[in-house]
């Protein structure tokens, strides 16, 4: 494989997100750029695979022909208080908001509150979706999504509330609010052969989990549904494979869930993908990490990230 490693990096979040709260990947460079390893934490060597091929994808070769010179985002409002939720609202300048919800010890009183503060935020005409992270059964996830569509004024859909597409379906069977499909694809042992259609209207499409642009490409036309493109909490570096995704994409439908690198409080690069009046440029090719010296992890967690790169790496051959 044709690629050089730079270092691993740690950004630290502004808040707990997906139960971390500093965020690891591996920089590397090729003869294409730049690319990023950083496969969640609790993912196998065998699941984590993707994530390294999208990374020489983005170091090595290249990403489909861009369709658009720009992408609609939405701003992200992890687990925090309503007051809190406002804010990151308010000064995001997005006209769509992904909200979490269903976050471990928190209510849905403590959800419905951080929903109706986000709507007071962005004014009537916003958009507002969720996302339960696939932890909801189906009842409670139906009883769920009706309360926080009242709160909501309506919400756009809710993303993965439960774990299987068997429960996805149900729950779209039971409720008026579009329900979108995430890890029911991205963590499928073929994600081309998920059948979707029948348990979701949307599907959100990570192309570095997914192996790539070009795969989740491929993945996107396979499941014929209106797409969403949605950071796997990359730095600006791997953040640019999915804007290269969202470029490439047919139609896009949906403000894409890309506006992530405000949930850190430092970036790898001063070529920082920040949302400007709600949309994100495409990038030719990804930045290069300039500021990484900066933001370095400490020896131990980069040589525990290095193995699993050398693990992992194995895998492909």
């Amino acid at each position: 494989m044709r690629f050089s490693v730079a270092g691993v990096y740690a950004l630290p979040l502004r808040n707990r997100f997906r139960g971390i709260t500093v965020r690891h990947g591996v920089l590397m460079e090729g003869p294409s750029g730049w690319g990023e390893f950083c496969a969640f934490e609790d993912y196998s060597d065998a699941e984590s695979a993707p994530w390294l091929a999208a990374a020489i994808e983005s170091c090595s070769g290249s990403w489909p022909a861009p369709l658009r010179s720009s992408i609609p985002v939405n701003c992200t409002v992890p687990a925090v208080s309503a007051e809190r939720a406002f804010e990151i609202v308010a000064a995001s300048g997005c006209s769509t908001a992904k909200v979490k919800v269903a976050d471990p010890g928190q209510s849905i009183v403590d959800d419905e509150a951080r929903v109706a503060a986000v709507r007071s935020a962005l004014g009537p005409s916003g958009a507002i979706r969720v996302d339960a992270n696939a932890v909801w059964s189906v009842d409670e996830a139906v009883t769920a999504i009706r309360a926080l569509d009242r709160a909501a004024g309506g919400l756009e859909y809710v993303e993965q509330p439960c774990r299987t597409l068997e429960e996805l379906a149900a729950v779209r069977r039971r409720v008026d609010v579009r329900i979108a499909a995430d890890e029911s694809i991205r963590r499928a042992e073929d994600p081309m052969k998920v059948a979707v259609a029948g348990a979701a209207d949307v599907a959100v499409l990570k192309a570095t989990p997914l192996g790539g642009a070009r795969r989740a490409l491929e993945v996107a036309e396979a499941c014929g549904l209106p797409c969403v493109v949605s950071s796997a909490l990359e730095s600006s570096v791997g953040l640019a494979s999915q804007l290269a995704l969202a470029a490439a994409l047919p139609s896009l439908d949906f403000a894409c869930g890309l506006g992530t690198i405000s949930l850190f409080t430092s970036d790898v690069t001063e070529e920082s993908s920040r949302p400007v009046d709600g949309y994100l440029p495409v990038p030719a090719r990804a930045a290069t990490p300039t500021l990484l010296d900066g933001v370095r992890a400490d020896a131990a967690t980069e040589r525990r990230w290095l193995e699993r790169l050398d693990r992992v790496a194995a895998l492909l051959g």
